[in-house]
């Protein structure tokens, strides 16, 4: 028979082995699910600015570089879709090894939880949105498996999580105003310091904000395309509708103007006004006839009817921020974008399986994203009051993160996909187990 401290070493080994068991399922059932990957429209635009050699910065010019660079892997859905998988199934393999190795059995939790329709749903599906949060996923885990190591080892773990950081940035610059509660948790670690992080929190900004405009335009050369002025339209139509009045630099014939101030508005997305008909008037005259999408006269437009109409302007927010967050948006996409009539993968048992399962939690709260908003807050207060140092920084940090991150499409929203609120669902499982598995306050006293 083992002696008692046998027994105390062969538990992290048997968790780590059953943890590790569990991941690599785990990864093959996304591959069993999801290759080569499902296209959607958005990743096929990016994916022509590969062949034609271009770069605009209306989708992200980061991930057309990155995917240029390592479609030879796989040409194709293929190379990305791989590139987002292993980045979420690193992340929560990194973590549960690493409470497993501390012999936490809350470890054998995060593969089983990242199998399920919230998190999975989304992992096989090429969009900028999955691939910035699961690689903020994966440096919040680096980090935390570091945290406890020796110097050399810390210092490079934190440096590759800072680097996942700004090229969730790069891929989505609205993460500006979450990336610094990230960084400054990869930064500090255990210690939590909101005071540090709050007099840091501008200059961080500025700083990202600073390598946005240094890699776009500088090392890229990217095309602008003015994509902040399409806030801008979704905005002036909003405000429009509230204040019943014309809020465009633009002249609207009688018919026009009726319909843009009583049937144009929708809380739900700002094609509305680009390219979904009766509206499509509104851009095709801004844009095409008139020339002004990306010159000042939107702008000086939109901060007047902001200024005249605030109460208009906050009740638009407003009901596109619940909308958002409460309503029944588009979570799993499903569609063969060569063939728009067809779901994408009909034929493939699995995929079907999971639409299934998905369409079994598409009205219920599961596939909300104020759900998750709600449980990332929830984590953040439990870890304040109850959690140890290393895990509250850890929970800190990442639901921190994701709240704002969430909250900030109060301002920047101009469409309510699931895919938006992402990193605060991967952050709340995350961030949630760690809690879980972590000592209390109290108990890290004696230490």
């Amino acid at each position: 028979m083992p002696s008692r401290p046998d027994q105390l070493l062969l538990q992290p080994r048997l968790l780590i082995i059953s943890v590790a068991i569990l991941l690599a399922a785990g990864f093959g059932l996304t591959l069993l699910i999801f290759y080569p990957g499902v296209m959607t429209y958005d990743a096929k635009f990016v994916y022509e600015d590969i062949a034609k050699g271009t770069k605009g910065d209306w989708q992200s010019p980061v991930m057309v570089w990155l995917w240029g660079l390592i479609d030879p892997i796989a040409p194709g859905a293929a190379s990305m879709f791989l590139l987002i998988a292993t980045t979420f199934w690193m992340g929560f393999g990194v973590l549960s090894l690493a409470l497993a190795s501390r012999g936490k059995t809350s470890a054998l939790l995060l593969p089983l939880l990242a199998m399920t329709p919230p998190a999975l749903a989304l992992a096989g599906i090429i969009w900028r949105d999955v691939l910035l949060a699961t690689c903020w996923l994966l440096a919040a885990t680096v980090a935390f498996a570091v945290s406890e190591r020796p110097s050399p080892v810390r210092l490079t773990g934190q440096v590759l999580a800072l680097v996942l950081v700004i090229l969730g940035v790069l891929l989505r610059p609205n993460a500006l105003l979450a990336a610094p509660v990230l960084t400054a948790y990869i930064v500090w670690l255990s210690r939590v310091s909101l005071r540090k992080a709050a007099i840091l929190y501008v200059p961080a900004v500025i700083g990202l904000f600073g390598i946005v405009q240094l890699v776009y335009y500088g090392m890229l050369d990217a095309k602008r395309k003015h994509p902040l002025q399409t806030i801008m339209i979704f905005d002036l139509g909003g405000i429009s509708h509230y204040s019943k009045e014309n809020q465009f630099p633009v002249d609207w014939s009688e018919s026009e103007n009726a319909i843009l101030l009583d049937n144009c508005y929708q809380p739900t997305q700002w094609d509305i006004y680009w390219r979904l008909e009766p509206c499509d008037f509104v851009m095709r005259k801004v844009e095409r006839e008139k020339g002004l999408f990306g010159t000042s006269a939107i702008s000086k437009a939109w901060v007047a009817a902001i200024l005249h109409h605030p109460i208009a302007y906050l009740r638009h927010r407003s009901v596109f921020m619940w909308n958002f967050l409460a309503a029944d948006n588009l979570t799993m996409w499903t569609a063969d974008v060569e063939h728009p009539t067809k779901n994408v993968f009909s034929d493939r048992a699995a995929f079907n399986a999971l639409v299934s399962a998905h369409d079994v939690l598409k009205p219920t709260p599961f596939l909300r994203a104020g759900s998750w908003l709600l449980a990332c807050i929830i984590v953040c207060c439990l870890s304040w009051r109850r959690s140890a140092p290393r895990e509250a920084a850890f929970a800190l940090g990442v639901c921190g993160s994701a709240t704002i991150y969430v909250l900030s499409f109060f301002a920047v929203g101009v469409a309510s996909d699931f895919r938006y609120g992402y990193w605060a669902v991967l952050a709340a499982i995350a961030a949630g187990v760690v809690v879980i598995s972590g000592g209390s306050k109290r108990a890290e006293l004696p230490r």
